[in-house]
C-alpha cells in the first residue's frame, strides 16, 4: 500500500462512492448561491502540527468533479507540516470546490491523523529491529487509504485482506479442534508458499505452535513476563510478533523484547485526525 500510483488507480469508485453519499441528486446550497460557473480558488491551509497524507486523493475528489481542475501542491505526502502552514491551493469552478470540499478535506484530515500517529509511534521503536505493524481493523472501505496513510507514517502493513495469508485466531483453533489441527489443515490446503501464523494466548499454545511448524507466532495480550517465557519456548524456531492493544502509551513497556514485529490496531482505529481546512474561497475571474 506503500505506492500512491497504485492507490489511486483502485481508490477511484471508494471516492466516487463518498461524493455520491454526499451529493445524492444536487448540492443544493451551492446551486442556491452559484446558479452559473464561476471560476474561483481556495486556500487548503494546516491547522496542527502533523505529518500530511492523502494530498493525491484530496485531489482526485475534485478531478473526478471536474476533469481540469487544478491543485497546487506545496507539500507532498510524509512531510512534517506546521499550524497555519498553506499546503495547496484548490483551482476550479466555485461549484466543484464547495462540493468536493467536504469529502476531501474527510480523507486528508483521516489519513493524515493516521500518519502522524503512526509517525509517533514508530518513533518509539527507533533503535530497535522490531518492524511496527498495523491490522485489519480499518474503517469499512477505507482500507487502501488508511493502510497507505500507515507506511506514510512509517509503519509496516499487515496482510491486506483475508485472501492475502493465513492467520489462525482463537476462533479458528476453534473450529479446527486445537493449535496443532489448525496448523496441519492450513499446512495441507495453502499453497507452500504461504507463511502460516499462529495466535497464541498461553504457554501451552506457544508450545504447540511451535511443535506444529508455525512460521510466525503471534503472542496475544500476555504480560511481559509470559512473553519472555514464550521466546524462551520459540528460541528463534520463528518469528514472534506481539499484538493486543498495543498503544502509543504502552508500547515502550515491551519494546525490550527480542521480537520481529509489534502489531497495533490502534494505529487505525483510534488514531484522531489532524485537522485541516479550506479556506479563502474567492473568484479569480
Amino acid at each position: 500500500m506503500n505506492n500512491p500510483i497504485t492507490m489511486i488507480l483502485n481508490a477511484d469508485p471508494l471516492i466516487l462512492s463518498a461524493l455520491r453519499e454526499d451529493i445524492t441528486s444536487e448540492d443544493v446550497s451551492t446551486n442556491s448561491v452559484t446558479p452559473k460557473a464561476v471560476q474561483g480558488e481556495a486556500d487548503l491551509i494546516c491547522k496542527e502540527d502533523g505529518i500530511i497524507c492523502g494530498l493525491q486523493v484530496f485531489e482526485r475528489v475534485f478531478t473526478l468533479l471536474q476533469a481540469d481542475a487544478k491543485v497546487e501542491m506545496f507539500a507532498k505526502d510524509g512531510d512534517k507540516v506546521t499550524k497555519g502552514q498553506l499546503l495547496a491551493k484548490v483551482k476550479g469552478d466555485i461549484r466543484t470546490i464547495l462540493s468536493g470540499e467536504r469529502t476531501a478535506l474527510n480523507y486528508l484530515q483521516r489519513m493524515s491523523g493516521i500518519a502522524t500517529y503512526t509517525s509517533k509511534v514508530a518513533a518509539l521503536l527507533e533503535g530497535t529491529s522490531i518492524k511496527l505493524l498495523d491490522t485489519r481493523k480499518t474503517t469499512p472501505n477505507m482500507r487502501i487509504f488508511e493502510k497507505y496513510a500507515v507506511t506514510v507514517g512509517g509503519g509496516n502493513n499487515h496482510r491486506y485482506n483475508l485472501s492475502d495469508g493465513v492467520l489462525l485466531k482463537d476462533n479458528h483453533i476453534g473450529a479446527a479442534g486445537g493449535v496443532k489441527e489448525a496448523i496441519q489443515m492450513a499446512k495441507a490446503y495453502a499453497p507452500f508458499v504461504r507463511k502460516i501464523e499462529v495466535e497464541v494466548e498461553n504457554l501451552d499454545m506457544v508450545k504447540e505452535a511451535v511443535e506444529a511448524g508455525a512460521h510466525i507466532i503471534m503472542l496475544d495480550n500476555m504480560s511481559h513476563d509470559v512473553m519472555a517465557e514464550a521466546l524462551k519456548i520459540i528460541d528463534g524456531r520463528a518469528e514472534v510478533e506481539i499484538s493486543g492493544n498495543v498503544t502509543k502509551e504502552n508500547i515502550e513497556k515491551i519494546k525490550d523484547l527480542p521480537v520481529n514485529y509489534i502489531s497495533s490496531g490502534a494505529l487505525t482505529h483510534s488514531a484522531p485526525i489532524l485537522d485541516v481546512s479550506l479556506k479563502n474561497l474567492h473568484p479569480t475571474e
